[in-house]
């Protein structure tokens, strides 16, 4: 039986441009080294905090968190804190962000860590995808910013940067889209995986937003395949301005 032949598309994402993808991680890195954004659990490599801030992150902007995580982790500092609360309590704290069926999970989440995992918050991605709440991007997110494991994430922000710059056309829910997910994993750079995944999901917020993206402010525009498929003369504008 012969091999099933990739699509188009896949076989783009795995055969991406060194060349290129070297600029981009220098661009990218260059800007996130003075434009990265300070949230509290940025600021710590706790895996309790991490797990708790990528819980309430999912789906809710982070400037929104900030202070529901801060209030969140003074009522709760630890795993057993947590599940002594009952599910109410946490709904009603939690109730800010939306997704009502946050809380449960959180707190299915944290008993499940206690229960089998003697209160340690497991630091590989198979056995994070098996506890409530967490799917694959939660899993890396928390494996790479907890445990400096050199795992790609993919949201969002992310699959819009990388369908812009190299051309890709992912599919409809990216979250679970294989083209991007290969390519971000391409794109990965050997060390230090934690900070360029922040340095992606911020600069996907900051300036290549879904509406308005920043181009002419943009370190990445001399390259991009989505600049360069602009008409002529929003072309010439944005390529001058990045070229200054």
């Amino acid at each position: 039986m012969k091999g099933v032949t990739k699509k188009p598309q896949e076989n783009a994402a795995s055969n991406l441009d060194a060349v290129k993808i070297k600029w981009f991680h220098h661009r990218l890195s260059t800007w996130g080294t003075q434009n990265l954004r300070d949230f509290p659990w940025r600021q710590t490599c706790d895996s309790y905090a991490i797990l708790v801030a990528e819980h309430l992150l999912q789906k809710t902007d982070a400037v929104t968190v900030v202070p529901i995580y801060k209030a969140f982790l003074f009522k709760y500092p630890t795993l057993e804190n947590l599940v002594k609360a009952s599910i109410d309590e946490l709904s009603e704290l939690l109730k800010p962000l939306g997704l009502y069926f946050r809380a449960e999970r959180l707190y299915q989440c944290a008993r499940i860590i206690i229960e089998q995992y003697g209160g340690k918050i497991p630091n590989s991605e198979k056995q994070l995808l098996e506890l409530p709440g967490i799917g694959k991007y939660t899993a890396r997110a928390i494996c790479s910013q907890a445990f400096s494991q050199p795992l790609a994430v993919l949201d969002t922000n992310v699959a819009r940067i990388l369908e812009r710059f190299f051309g890709l056309q992912g599919e409809r829910v990216k979250s679970r889209c294989k083209i991007l997910w290969r390519a971000a994993e391409t794109i990965a750079p050997d060390k230090k995986v934690g900070k360029w995944n922040l340095t992606l999901l911020d600069f996907g917020a900051m300036v290549c937003r879904a509406k308005n993206p920043l181009c002419n402010d943009c370190p990445l525009s001399a390259k991009c395949d989505y600049v360069q498929i602009q008409p002529n003369d929003s072309k010439k504008i944005l390529l001058s301005s990045s070229l200054k």
